[in-house]
C-alpha cells in the first residue's frame, strides 16, 4: 500500500516483501498486482482452476482476463481499498474475503471519475484465490453518462 491510505499501487524499493500468510493479506497482494496491471505476477495468488465472476455475470478464469476487461472499459482504473474484511470461521479449506472500497481512474475518453463503489469476494484455500466475484457501479455510472439513468 502507498501512503494514500487504502490505495493499491505499485511500490519502488529492490527488497522483495515477505509472501503473505493470511487470506486477507493474499487477497490484497493480488489485488496490487492486478491493478498496476501484472496479471503474470498476480497469478503467483490464485489457484488451478480459478473462477471469476464479473459485474454483468462475465466468467473469466485468469488474472489477464481482468486486466484485458479493465483496458476495455477504462483508460486506466485503480481501487481504493476500504476495508478488507475476513469472514469468521473460515478453515485453511476456504476462507471468505471481501475487499470493498472505491474505484477510480479514467473513462476511455480520459474523463476523470472517482467514488465509483465496489466489492470482491474472494473464497481462499491454502493461500491460494480459487474465486473472485466482482461487483461495482460503473455500469451504472456509464448509464448515467450516456443518459438512460441518473445517479
Amino acid at each position: 500500500m502507498n501512503p494514500e491510505r487504502g490505495t493499491l499501487s505499485s511500490g519502488g524499493g529492490s527488497a522483495l516483501p515477505a509472501a503473505p500468510s493470511t487470506p486477507a493479506a493474499i487477497v490484497d497482494e493480488f489485488l496490487r498486482l492486478l491493478m498496476i496491471p501484472d496479471p503474470a505476477s498476480a497469478r503467483r495468488f490464485v489457484a488451478p482452476g480459478l473462477s471469476i465472476r464479473f459485474t454483468g455475470g462475465r466468467m473469466m478464469q485468469d488474472p489477464a482476463q481482468c486486466a484485458a476487461f479493465n483496458a476495455g472499459r477504462y483508460r486506466w482504473v485503480r481501487k481504493r481499498v476500504a476495508a478488507t474484511e475476513t469472514v469468521a470461521g473460515g478453515t485453511p479449506e476456504a476462507t471468505v474475503v471481501y475487499s470493498i472500497g472505491t474505484l477510480y481512474g479514467e473513462w476511455p475518453d480520459g474523463t476523470p471519475f472517482e467514488g465509483n463503489a465496489y466489492v470482491d469476494r474472494y473464497l481462499v484455500s491454502h493461500g491460494r484465490i480459487t474465486r473472485m466475484e466482482v461487483w461495482n457501479d460503473s455500469a451504472e455510472w456509464l448509464l448515467a453518462r450516456a443518459g438512460l439513468a441518473t445517479l
